[in-house]
């Protein structure tokens, strides 16, 4: 069978069974204007921040002047959980309300499937890898919101593509798409200082960077696609998703004033400045949202799509809190991330405790912009709206779960976690009300409750093509 004639098949199979394709979502009705209870939504992303890099998460070093003023005028959560431990499951989960047990994209590469491209390294080394995609058939945050009649827009980083340049996120529910992509290698070249960019299926070039010139900063690149798109969109209900690359390393970034006479080394001012230079890009999309009069009528949240990176000051700038571990693994810091959410006279000031987790966006974000209808079967994620406007939602006594297939897997429920970081290692148990650093290894002790975990783990994930595990 041919490639076009499998794609043809896959977006019948799409149809048939109902779900939303991005052909069909850019067809959707126009909606009256944004109100404050059916806002406009900016979900703004930070990539490989740590939960303890922001002053409003306790950081004593990072200066986060504007996140913190949202976290101070609106409501703040204490245990909010991303998507996976990196990028592209941890994005995917959030983008389809699914967990990583179920979602078609559960590590950055993978052991079947998908397809090989090129990987290129911070040192310029090239290796060959795979990659998984989103296919037609999967139903995103933004088909479901652009069937209501949302203008949807993502900026910068994507990383569900693979290497499928038809897999970009306007061909999978996003009305608009400014940044990079995985399976064009170049397209984020130089990297935080890049040449070439995306509008669409358009790959331009930046010419104020040209010969590695470093003029204009992604940072700012992002910055400024997002504010041309609010800017466009100010008379219709728009879903903006800004998602920068920093602090993720390299850490490239040459404006360091922030800290240039702290006694630090440039590793650490370089981590710290691009953290507080996204901070300062977080407050210019603000003050763009108040002077067009679109703050009441715009619902902001920002969060972190993992704990940082082995790469980032860890210890001396205390990036993941305290938390165990870091990237790439499902202890606390690789997946507990900050989460805020503000607008204002609507999101009252508080600190909630609640167990919240990436796949609960698509429904949460259905519910508040009258989409429901569009959603897809079979999440994972619960509607937790009601907390972002001072009401209660039952959020622990269920199981959040996550997997990189066949070496790690965890999951929480209530005060209990169970993980294990290593393949074929034994699950480990944790109570996080009393030991949130995952010291204390209670598996022996409380073989029942592991066993449980067990089941309950092995039955809430489904086979992946992509991941094949023995036995399945």
């Amino acid at each position: 069978m041919t490639k076009k004639k499998k794609l043809k098949i896959q977006e019948g199979a799409a149809i048939v069974i109902g779900l939303l394709t991005s052909q069909q979502v850019t067809a959707g009705k126009k909606e009256a204007r944004p109100t404050p209870d059916r806002p406009n939504i900016v979900f703004i992303l930070a990539d490989d921040m740590g939960y303890g890099d922001l002053s409003c998460y306790g950081s004593r070093y990072v200066k986060t002047p504007n996140i913190d003023r949202l976290a101070e005028t609106g409501t703040r959560f204490s245990q909010c959980y991303a998507g996976s431990g990196i990028s592209s499951p941890s994005r995917c989960a959030l983008m389809t309300g699914k967990n990583t047990g179920n979602t078609r994209i559960r590590d950055n590469q993978c052991t079947a499937g998908g397809i090989q491209g090129i990987k290129i390294n911070p040192k310029g080394d090239t290796t060959y890898v795979r990659r998984a995609n989103l296919l037609l058939q999967d139903t995103t945050i933004a088909t479901v919101l652009s069937a209501a009649g949302y203008r949807t827009c993502l900026v910068n980083k994507w990383h569900l593509d693979g290497y499928d340049p038809g897999a970009s996120p306007n061909h999978r529910g996003f009305h608009e798409f400014y940044g990079w992509t995985i399976s064009t290698v170049h397209s984020n070249s130089p990297y935080y200082y890049p040449y070439y960019r995306f509008a669409g299926d358009s790959l331009h070039t930046i010419e104020a960077n040209a010969h590695d010139s470093h003029v204009m900063h992604n940072t700012d690149i992002s910055t400024d696609d997002a504010i041309q798109f609010i800017r466009r969109n100010r008379r219709n209900p728009f879903f903006l998703y800004l998602a920068y690359d920093a602090p993720h390393e390299p850490f490239i970034i040459d404006d360091t004033h922030w800290y240039d006479n702290e006694d630090w080394d440039m590793n650490t001012k370089r981590y710290a400045a691009l953290i507080t230079h996204m901070d300062a890009a977080v407050g210019r999309v603000m003050k763009e949202l108040d002077r067009l009069g679109l703050r009441k009528n715009t619902l902001v949240i920002f969060a972190s799509d993992n704990g940082a990176a082995r790469q980032a000051p860890l210890d001396f700038l205390n990036c993941n809190a305290g938390f165990r571990g870091r990237k790439a693994l499902l202890y606390e810091g690789g997946i507990r991330v900050p989460f805020i959410v503000n607008q204002p006279e609507k999101v009252p000031v508080q600190n909630l405790s609640n167990l919240i987790y990436f796949p609960d966006m698509m429904p949460t974000l259905a519910a508040l912009t009258g989409a429901t209808a569009y959603l897809p079967q079979h999440l994972n994620g619960i509607n937790i709206l009601p907390l972002f406007y001072g009401g209660k939602v039952e959020t622990d006594n269920r199981l959040l779960y996550w997997e990189f297939p066949g070496v790690q897997r965890a999951a929480r429920k209530g005060d209990w976690k169970c993980v294990t970081v290593k393949r074929n290692a034994p699950l480990e148990l944790y109570n996080l009300s009393n030991d949130p650093g995952e010291t204390n290894n209670l598996a022996d002790e409380y073989p029942e409750i592991v066993e449980q975990f067990d089941r309950e783990m092995k039955a809430i994930r489904t086979p992946s093509e992509n991941w094949p595990l023995e036995g399945e």
